[in-house]
């Protein structure tokens, strides 16, 4: 079935699923998630644990899996955050549907959650195909007029060249950055996680797997997403402590 949606938005349980009286639970969850991957237990069984315990359906235990990580990671992760102050010059290297599918969520106020090491993700994903959507546009113009007021020396957005439509992206991104006087290198290449992950720049990004990686990184979907708050729905998804 083609996808239709003009808005990258929140799905329609999202309200009740994520509700603040629901948080508690959601915060116990991925405490005890966390718990169990930082002694070993492999995903699928610690999710399914941990999922049963606090009766979470399939949507809330992918963000309780998007929200955690161990101790280990998220202390090693933020050991190597640098602060939006401290990008002036210095090159930055963008994970671009990773930051931009965010702040189009935000956008769209679709849920927004407030992860384990500080970082902001959603539970949309572009699995092959990338619909541009109203909030689009938007979100290239936040994110780049963020980066404007940043000052690094160099920016370069990456984007995943076998993704669907990520060459119609690329020329918005263009369109945006010479609209609002911004030099802004965009690349298509097969691999942006391999790319970031060697990079010497400044990372932005929210992946797991490039945090764990990457010299440096900058939490820029946080940024950009705080500066149009309290219109966000973000969910608090670690303010618990050690398994419940």
């Amino acid at each position: 079935m083609p996808d239709t949606r003009a808005h990258r938005g929140p799905h329609p349980e999202d309200v009740e699923l994520f509700h603040p009286s629901k948080w508690p639970a959601l915060q116990s969850a991925v405490a005890d998630y966390s718990w169990l991957l930082g002694r070993g237990y492999a995903s699928p069984s610690a999710i399914k644990v941990v999922g049963d315990r606090y009766m979470l359906n399939q949507r809330q235990r992918m963000a309780v899996v998007r929200s955690s990580c161990t101790d280990a990671q998220r202390e090693n992760r933020l050991s190597r955050e640098v602060q939006p102050h401290q990008l002036a010059n210095q090159n930055l290297a963008i994970d671009g549907f990773n930051v931009l599918t965010t702040i189009e969520v935000a956008l769209g106020h679709g849920v927004i959650l407030a992860a384990r090491d500080g970082a902001y993700r959603d539970i949309a994903s572009v699995h092959g195909t990338y619909r541009k959507v109203e909030e689009t546009r938007p979100a290239v113009n936040l994110t780049l007029a963020a980066i404007r007021n940043l000052r690094p020396s160099h920016t370069c957005i990456y984007l995943d060249s076998p993704v669907c439509n990520s060459g119609r992206l690329a020329s918005v991104i263009a369109e945006v950055a010479t609209e609002i006087g911004i030099a802004c290198e965009v690349l298509l290449v097969p691999n942006p996680d391999a790319v970031l992950i060697s990079s010497p720049d400044v990372v932005a990004t929210a992946d797991s797997i490039i945090l764990d990686g990457a010299r440096h990184w900058l939490n820029l979907a946080r940024h950009v997403v705080n500066s149009i708050a309290p219109s966000v729905a973000i969910v608090p998804m670690a303010e618990a402590s050690g398994p419940g």
